[in-house]
């Protein structure tokens, strides 16, 4: 069994990714600074499950902060890291363009600061976590790895493209391997809170206004949780440097997706039509082609059924759920 070192161990996919991990047998070393860019009671509750388990370990620290890093590192030498699996992150479209330093500070500083770790600690695997926000609005869908991301729409993909070039670099110069994976609109129970199907579900469930940018009918290629996670962990094999699309390749349109959560909670929703914000695209879908023949991944769990757990893990926790706040 392998360790591995998985940064943003308390997020919604980094927790994910890290109970898979530790079901088929390795150890992991979990990093997070369990900042408040949203309720930390989520966190708590992700970071508390994964704390009953022997081989996890955790780490208050910041990637951001190169002393802390280094010092995790020294302090982890001799239990043989065989790769990181940077899922630490600030993630969000609309939140970067209001705060952008945070964004260039974990997603950039932070990439950099592990990167250069390995190199000194000879940890010869990398994963970074990316986005499919980098392809914004001017490609032909399908987006494919190889289209143009040189126009990002948001600060927060334009941190992601540069933590991309950083992996390419180090890899380059050091031998580093590399898989850059780009997550595709990413949902499941214990979700971000600011992301559309968690404030869908909160919404209708306790009967408030539910927030629609736009006119509803921009579409997002939902991808449940433990795809994303499942496709985490075969991006371990060696492949040199690749950027890799995780998506459903099975675009649903946003007024679609919110009968869904209406028919599973049993309620209709209360809309409230806000104005399409400029850094958020019309539309997402994966190419999934490269995935599967260089990682033989492919998702699982339908748009239908990944709504249906959601409902179903926020119906469990309503009691402390309902409180959350969703960023609108």
């Amino acid at each position: 069994m392998s360790t591995f070192l998985v940064t943003g161990a308390a997020g919604f996919i980094g927790s994910t990714v890290c109970s898979l991990l530790l079901a088929d047998g390795h150890s992991i070393i979990g990093v997070d600074n369990l900042n408040d860019a949203y309720d930390v009671r989520l966190k708590d509750w992700r970071l508390a499950r994964l704390q009953k388990e022997e081989r996890f370990t955790f780490h208050r620290i910041d990637i951001s902060d190169r002393a802390a890093v280094t010092k995790l590192f020294a302090e982890s030498r001799g239990k043989g890291i065989e790769a990181v699996i940077n899922l630490a992150a600030r993630a969000g479209v609309r939140q970067s363009v209001e705060n952008p330093w945070v964004y260039y500070d974990a997603n950039c500083t932070g990439t950099l600061n592990l990167l250069e770790e390995c190199k000194e600690a000879g940890v010869k695997k990398f994963i970074l976590a990316s986005t499919s926000s980098l392809y914004g609005a001017h490609n032909e869908m399908p987006f494919t790895e190889t289209a143009d991301t040189n126009r990002p729409l948001s600060p927060y993909a334009a941190s992601k493209k540069a933590a991309e070039t950083l992996c390419y670099t180090y890899h380059y110069l050091f031998g580093i391997d590399v898989t850059v994976l780009r997550f595709f609109t990413v949902y499941g129970p214990a979700g971000r809170p600011d992301m559309s199907l968690f404030r869908f579900v909160q919404a209708v469930a306790e009967g408030k206004k539910v927030p629609i940018f736009g006119d509803g009918k921009q579409s997002r290629d939902f991808t449940y949780v433990e795809d994303i996670a499942r496709g985490a962990i075969a991006a371990l094999r060696p492949v040199g440097y690749e950027i890799v699309n995780l998506g459903s390749d099975a675009p649903v349109v946003l007024m679609d997706a919110l009968h869904t959560v209406e028919e599973f909670v049993g309620k209709k929703a209360d809309i409230n039509w806000l104005q399409m914000h400029k850094s958020d695209v019309p539309a997402t879908w994966a190419n999934i082609g490269k995935a599967e023949s260089l990682l033989g991944w492919r998702p699982q769990i339908s748009t239908r059924e990944g709504i249906r757990r959601i409902v179903e893990w926020y119906m469990d926790n309503r009691d402390w759920a309902k409180t959350i706040e969703t960023g609108v």
